[in-house]
Order: C-alpha cells, then sequence, then structure tokens
C-alpha cells in the first residue's frame, strides 16, 4: 500500500497555488507544491500586481463582496508576508483611477459601478471626477481626458516580490515546493487518494489535490471530472526607464513600482496560447500613456512583453470540488493578486471543510453546467 505523503498536494506553483498552500499550513495541513516548467505560460510572472476593486462584480453580486472582502485583508496580509518571508511587497493601497478619453464610456463605467455599489451598501466608495476637476486635483493631465474615476481602495504591490514573499513563507511555514516538477497525469485510487505522475517518471500520492496550475490544468481538470474550461487572454505590457520622479496617480493601465519604473498595459486579446508582443498593440500603448500624463512623452520604453491571463468562461473565479473524486479541487481565476488573502485564509477552510467553511456556491462550477457555458 502506498503512503500518501504529504497530505495534500497542490499542482501548480504561481500566485494562486502558493496563497492556497500558505492557507492550508496556517491551518495545519502538510502541503507540497508542484511547480512546473520554465517554459510554462505564468501568469504570475507577467501581471500587473494589481489590487484592484473597481467594477468588479457590477454583475455578480458574490464576486463584488468577495473581492471586496480582499481589498480590506491586504494589510494584514502584507505584513504577515513580511513576518514570515523578511520581504517587503511594496503595498500602496493609496486608492486607484480608471482614466476616459470618451465621455460615453465614462457614462458607462459609472452605470457599472452604481451597479457594483448597490451589491455592496454601504461598502462600495468612488467618486467620479470631469475635466477641468480632474486635472486641478491630477496636475499634468492630458487635455484630451474627459474624466475619471477614482477609489480609495485600490493599490498594487510589487508583483515579482509578491511572488517570492509566497514562495518563502510556505517554505518558512514548512510547505515543500518542488520547482521543475510537471504533472503528467493524475490517477485516482481505489483505496483513496491519488497518484501524480510526474513528466520525469517520478509519481507521488497524496490524500488531497488541488489543481491551481492555471492554463496547465485544463487536461488534468478533465481527467478529474471538472467541466470548467479555461482560456488565455493576451495581455500586452510596456516597461519604461526608471524615473527619479513619482507619478502622481495609480491608474488599472498606468502604475509606476517602487523601483522607479512604470508598467503600461491594460490590453485584452484572444491570441490563444501565443504570448509575443506586437507592435501595433505597443504603439497603441505608448499612445494611451502619453494621452492620459504627456510628461511621459520623453520617457525611454526599455523592455515590453506579453503575458496569458487564466479565464473562466464567465471571467470569475472558480472554487470546485470534484464529485466523482473526491479529495480533488479545482481553484482557478485571473485576481490571483487581488484575491490572495482570501485563498491565503478563507478558501483554505473552504478547502479542509471546517465548522468555519464560508458558502462559496456562487463560485462553483456548476453555473457553467446550468448556463452551458463550459
Amino acid at each position: 500500500m502506498h503512503q500518501l505523503t504529504p497530505e495534500i498536494t497542490i499542482v501548480g506553483g504561481g500566485l494562486v497555488g502558493l496563497s492556497v498552500a500558505l492557507g492550508l499550513l496556517f491551518s495545519g495541513r502538510r502541503v507540497r507544491v508542484l511547480d512546473g516548467a520554465d517554459c510554462d505560460a505564468r501568469a504570475s510572472q507577467g501581471n500587473f500586481g494589481l489590487i484592484w476593486g473597481q467594477g468588479k462584480g457590477a454583475d455578480f453580486a458574490p464576486y463584488a463582496h468577495w473581492t471586496m472582502d480582499a481589498l480590506a485583508a491586504w494589510p494584514g496580509f502584507a505584513q504577515q508576508l513580511q513576518e514570515l518571508s523578511g520581504i517587503d511587497v511594496a503595498l500602496d493601497q493609496s486608492g486607484g483611477y480608471e482614466f476616459f478619453t470618451d465621455l460615453s464610456e465614462m457614462d458607462a463605467f459609472k452605470a457599472e459601478l452604481d451597479q457594483q455599489a448597490a451589491h455592496l451598501g454601504g461598502r462600495a466608495s468612488y467618486e467620479m471626477l470631469y475635466g477641468d476637476d480632474l486635472r486641478s486635483q491630477l496636475k499634468g493631465i492630458g487635455p484630451d481626458v474627459v474624466g475619471a474615476s477614482f477609489s480609495p481602495g485600490d493599490g498594487h504591490v510589487n508583483p515579482l516580490r509578491f511572488l517570492r514573499a509566497l514562495r518563502c513563507s510556505v517554505q518558512a511555514m514548512g510547505g515543500r515546493v518542488t520547482l521543475g516538477a510537471t504533472v503528467a497525469a493524475i490517477r485516482p485510487q481505489l483505496g483513496g487518494g491519488f497518484a501524480l505522475a510526474l513528466a520525469d517518471g517520478e509519481v507521488a500520492y497524496t490524500e488531497q489535490v488541488i489543481l491551481c496550475a492555471g492554463l496547465g490544468a485544463a487536461t488534468l481538470a478533465r481527467d478529474l471530472g471538472f467541466i470548467t474550461q479555461v482560456r488565455p487572454q493576451l495581455g500586452e505590457l510596456l516597461i519604461t526607464e526608471k524615473l527619479g520622479d513619482r507619478l502622481p496617480f495609480l491608474s488599472s493601465t498606468i502604475r509606476q513600482v517602487d523601483e522607479g519604473g512604470v508598467q503600461i498595459g491594460g490590453t485584452k486579446a484572444n491570441a490563444g496560447l501565443d504570448d509575443r508582443e506586437t507592435l501595433p498593440i505597443m504603439s497603441k500603448l505608448a499612445h494611451h500613456a502619453v494621452t492620459v500624463f504627456p510628461a511621459l512623452a520623453d520617457v525611454r520604453v526599455v523592455r515590453a512583453w506579453g503575458a496569458l491571463r487564466v479565464m473562466s468562461p464567465d471571467g470569475y473565479p472558480v472554487y470546485a470540488k470534484s464529485g466523482p473524486n473526491p479529495g480533488a479541487f479545482l481553484v482557478t481565476c485571473h485576481s490571483g493578486v487581488t484575491l490572495a488573502p482570501l485563498h491565503a485564509s478563507v478558501l483554505a477552510k473552504w478547502i479542509l471543510n471546517t465548522s468555519a467553511t464560508p458558502d462559496l456556491e456562487a463560485f462553483d462550477e456548476c453555473r457553467f453546467a446550468l448556463s452551458h457555458a463550459a
């Protein structure tokens, strides 16, 4: 009989997998994280680092509340990571802007914020700033910007430092992180538990398995009876030289990292698994940045890249338990930074099915079966 150790194995060592691992370790479980190859599509190494709530869940109240819970939990979570890892993730949660050059688009987004606020009640906080009122508050905003929304709870972190802090924190708590461990197949065992066949020929046995591998979990998910079909969404980024002066704002498309460089992004495209950056998009990003903040016109771009987001059929997180294979879980989302504090706390209680188990039924994949959206 095979020994089932460690107690829980997580497939995927990105932001989502490591956050879940940390939550399970806090609950006293033994955890091993299997991280794939360097050449895998890794959203955790190409994301924008935003902690963002504006508009999220406007048409899905559970997601609006879930996001707001995460925003509130971030200060304590960042402190927790620093104590465990010794790494400052550079949390800045002093508010964020969405800029508009088209008044009708701004009005449409205001309607989304109003709907989100209707779900959240008194928890929602935002304001709309138009034209000269915006420019009087933020010096240097371009004349073609018609206005912006502002929400005080939005912010960002250094994404690569955050990834490192999570990995170090998992290891500090006694978790095992195995790099270069690609899982080729997962086989449920007759006596309970699972056998994980690795690409190098090794077989690992575990009592429970949690798929957090993003785009890499598609085949494994089907083998375990999950129906969710994730898809890639390409986002492209420009990175500028380091600036001595700080930008007077943070937006969902323009952010300055703590080291001084400016990231410019916000694109969305269906390009399959092709994560290459493209010149037309790079030009549009540069034009957008200069339109919003003309002072960036003379700043040098030093590199650019594309990265693949992990999208569920409706864009919302999926937290699913396998019916035919008890002990198998699927966790996937495209907001791994924003939701990390909840993945490292509330979601662990849901996985362990403790007396404090939260109601996350709204995020189950059964919603796709009912809507035929999977």
